[in-house]
C-alpha cells in the first residue's frame, strides 16, 4: 500500500455489491453546505458490467429530499477498468483503479467536472469531485463504505 492508496486489480469485481454513501456538497461560491445520504447498489448486468443504484436523501438549505442516481460501469478498455455511463448511455468517464487512485475529468457544457477517486481499504473508497464553470463552483466529497 502506498501513500494511503490501495490497489484494485480489477475495479469491477472489487465494487461489485452494497455500500453506504455519505456525502457532502459545498458551494465554494455562495458558501452553502448540504449533503446526501444513502446506499448505493454494484448489481451485476447482463453481458458484463455493473449497474450502479443510489438512493437516499439530499439535503439542501435544510430542505430534506429523496434522491436517486442510476450509473452503469461497464468494462474498460484495459483489463480491470471501467468505462462509467449515465443510465441512457452516455460517456460519463473511465475509471482505472490498478494503482488506488484515479482522475478523471467530464466537460459538461460550459461546465468541467474533475474527480478523484481514492481506494483506502477493501471497505472504503471516496471520490472527490470538484466542479467548475460561469454558474458553478461546487466541491462533492463521497466517502463510500462497504456493508457487509
Amino acid at each position: 500500500m502506498t501513500g494511503g492508496h490501495r490497489p484494485v486489480a480489477d475495479v469491477l469485481a472489487h465494487l461489485v455489491g452494497r455500500w453506504r454513501v455519505e456525502r457532502v456538497v459545498r458551494d465554494l461560491a455562495g458558501g452553502a453546505e448540504g449533503g446526501f445520504s444513502g446506499v448505493t447498489d454494484f448489481l451485476p448486468l447482463d453481458g458484463g458490467g455493473l449497474l450502479h443504484e443510489e438512493a437516499g436523501t439530499f439535503t439542501w438549505h435544510g430542505v430534506a429530499r429523496p434522491a436517486t442516481r442510476t450509473l452503469r460501469f461497464l468494462p474498460g478498455a484495459a483489463p480491470g477498468t471501467a468505462d462509467v455511463r449515465f443510465a441512457d448511455g452516455r460517456p460519463f468517464h473511465p475509471l482505472d483503479l490498478t494503482s488506488g487512485h484515479f482522475v478523471a475529468d467530464h466537460p459538461c457544457a460550459a461546465d468541467l467536472y474533475r474527480g478523484e477517486f481514492t481506494v483506502t481499504d477493501a471497505d472504503h473508497w471516496r471520490t472527490v469531485w470538484r466542479v467548475g464553470g460561469p454558474a458553478k463552483d461546487l466541491l462533492l466529497i463521497t466517502e463510500y463504505t462497504r456493508e457487509s
